[in-house]
């Protein structure tokens, strides 16, 4: 279960708390130190997928603490982020992307209690969204947010394709899973409700 795959997403949870510790002392250099934690995550994220693949170490723990490592991962910095940028300009679409995670995660687990998971399995533009996540959060982690708007700018405009791509993403999986849904009876819903 403990293989070298499910030890790197281990280990990118562990960077979680370490980023908010990192991003709030105060020193200067916390901003780069952050931004580097949050990079290297982002390739063991890469990596951890490439080994498992390769090396067929795909466990079902795995399978589920990857996506829950990535998503506390982003939702975390995010929320960093919203505080200390606190502007409307950088928190819509910071929720965006957010709520999309929750969404999608509930989609998915839904789908996959009625053996549909492949449907709505991860496509490309959900890579891409996630790679311009990746780059938007290491560009706006890694400056003074009040200080350096050309970099700031530069990372809003990849937050904002990030969560065009976001809703886009969430699009393309809705309309997968939506012969599913539409044929879910009230019945089965009745036992769903809580």
């Amino acid at each position: 279960m403990f293989n070298i795959a499910n030890q790197l997403t281990l280990i990118r949870i562990v960077f979680i708390p370490l980023l908010v510790v990192i991003y709030y002392t105060p020193f200067e250099w916390r901003f780069l130190a952050s931004a580097a934690l949050f990079g290297l995550a982002g390739i063991t994220d890469a990596l951890d997928g490439y080994i498992a693949r390769k090396y067929n170490l795909t466990t079902p723990f795995g399978a589920f603490l990857d996506p829950v490592a990535d998503k506390l991962m982003v939702a975390v910095a995010l929320a960093v982020l919203i505080e200390s940028h606190s502007n409307i300009w950088f928190t819509l679409p910071a929720t965006v992307i957010i709520c999309r995670e929750i969404v999608i995660s509930a989609l998915r687990e839904w789908m996959a209690e009625l053996g549909e998971r492949a449907t709505v399995a991860v496509s490309v533009v959900g890579k891409i969204k996630t790679t311009l996540q990746i780059i938007a959060i290491v560009v706006l982690l890694m400056v003074n947010p009040k200080g350096y708007p050309l970099i700031n700018t530069v990372g809003y405009v990849a937050i904002y394709a990030a969560a065009i791509l976001t809703l886009w993403s969430m699009f393309v999986y809705l309309k997968a899973a939506w012969p599913t849904l539409k044929g879910h009876s009230e019945t089965d819903e009745e036992k769903g409700d809580t």
